[in-house]
């Protein structure tokens, strides 16, 4: 009997979304940014959020991210009831599970990227040594083991993006959102990042929900949801979706 099998179905889904609304404003100012979606993100999955502007694809983001709260139906996080959670809990919950990648990459510029990696690390009082250790091996996770000492005024901007990646993988997150990670590069940049995040969503099992209005960065995914005035019009497999048997 393959006791494990049947222990990884009987799993909570990592983020899950049961008839999620929110609402902004009253009467006639009154804009539903979710109308009762329903949305499962599993553990090892890389997804692509689109849709127009106003679609709702940032609003569920920031449920997920735990930055906001539905005003209407379940936010689960591995079965947690997370939108009913205080400003706190909130918080904490970011801080022990949550990555986060976004486009202006919010690097602090006259530190080096040795100690930008470190910050999170540092917020969850990890010893020192530790935070070298896992901030060096996240550096080189991205490939810029050889960039530790140099500040951001000194990177690329592809270098800078790969250093705010590291900064999110360092405390070994649940899930990384990652918010138009590429909307500040150039169509080079854009593929080397759309690359790393592939192989670290592969070879490390990590599980990302990506924000996109680009295709080409989309079709990376393994699933693609878009949204469309508050609701899911649709949710399919991507171009970047395991292979049977492969």
């Amino acid at each position: 009997m393959n006791t494990g099998a049947a222990s990884r179905r009987t799993e909570p889904p990592l983020i899950e979304f049961r008839g999620v609304s929110k609402i902004y404003g009253r009467g006639e100012t009154e804009v539903r940014a979710l109308d009762r979606v329903d949305f499962i993100v599993r553990d090892g999955e890389f997804v692509a959020v689109m849709g127009p502007s106003g679609s709702g694809k940032s609003t569920c983001m920031n449920i997920m991210g735990c930055l906001d709260t539905p005003s209407g139906g379940d936010f689960l996080f591995r079965g947690l009831d997370a939108g009913r959670l205080d400003r706190d809990r909130r918080a904490l919950l970011r801080r022990n599970y949550l990555g986060f990648v976004f486009q202006g990459f919010n690097l602090l510029k006259r530190t080096t990227a040795l100690e930008n990696v470190e910050l999170p690390l540092i917020y969850r009082g990890v010893p020192r040594a530790e935070r070298h250790r896992r901030a060096r091996e996240a550096l080189a996770a991205v490939g810029l083991a050889d960039r530790a000492s140099h500040t951001s005024a000194e990177l690329s901007g592809g270098q800078q993006q790969r250093v705010a990646i590291a900064r999110a993988i360092a405390s070994e997150p649940a899930l990384l959102l990652a918010d138009e990670p590429t909307g500040n590069l150039d169509s080079q940049r854009s593929r080397e990042i759309m690359e790393l995040l592939l192989r670290l969503n592969r070879e490390r099992g990590i599980t990302i929900v990506m924000v996109t209005h680009e295709p080409d960065m989309a079709a990376y995914c393994g699933r693609a949801v878009r949204f469309l005035d508050g609701r899911i019009a649709a949710d399919l497999a991507g171009p970047g979706a395991p292979q049977a048997g492969g």
